[in-house]
């Protein structure tokens, strides 16, 4: 079973991959609408600008690829920015639409806080899912972003404290979304590809 990961040209894909591939999957980094369609898994990484990685997506004909996906049942996981963009939009140097899996959008976080959000940080969990099995609460992950998503829509699965409650962890049916890096998150973040894993082998 091969876990594709998407390739739009946003982020240092590799580190997420050897990630993967620790924990026990097989995995592609591809922008090929056909391999991604085959695959058992997707991950939608990223790291960068809302706007460009939209663009690219676009440009790569991979918007409706993605919906493909996740309307055939298969695990899909948004990582940091890929978390942002199943969103239906980002106010991000402008107003850009998202991929509009779930309901919400993406708001820069509040004046006053530190900017960006980075290092580690605990998390409080929500609610069960699959995707943090196993993780207990006040788990610490390592966290780089200055924009937050605010969904509207009972998705919320984990949430960090930073000046306020911002969401780290959604979740629904067969798609999830985690606002830090799983690949810098050391065993917790190990832990959350092992549960994803698990989820594609099912």
């Amino acid at each position: 079973m091969t876990v594709a990961i998407i390739d739009y040209k946003m982020g240092n894909l590799r580190n997420v991959q050897k990630s993967l591939e620790w924990v026990g999957c097989k995995t592609v980094i591809t922008n090929d609408p056909a391999l991604i369609r085959t695959a058992a898994g997707v991950i939608l990484p990223g790291v960068g600008a809302f706007a460009d990685a939209i663009i690219n997506l676009t440009k790569m004909n991979l918007i409706d690829v993605i919906q493909e996906v996740i309307d055939e049942g298969k695990p899909l996981l948004g990582i940091c920015l890929g978390l942002q963009l199943l969103f239906e939009y980002s106010e991000e140097n402008g107003y850009y639409e998202g991929l509009k899996i779930f309901k919400g959008g993406v708001k820069r976080i509040p004046a006053g806080l530190k900017v960006p959000h980075m290092g580690w940080n605990q998390l409080n969990i929500k609610k069960e899912t699959p995707i943090l099995d196993g993780v207990a609460d006040k788990t610490a992950c390592y966290f780089v972003h200055s924009y937050h998503v605010v969904p509207e829509e009972d998705i919320v699965a984990a949430t960090v404290d930073y000046g306020q409650e911002i969401v780290a962890v959604v979740a629904k049916d067969n798609v999830f979304g985690i606002q830090f890096h799983p690949e810098k998150s050391s065993q917790a973040g190990l832990g959350i590809l092992r549960n994803y894993r698990k989820l594609v082998e099912n």
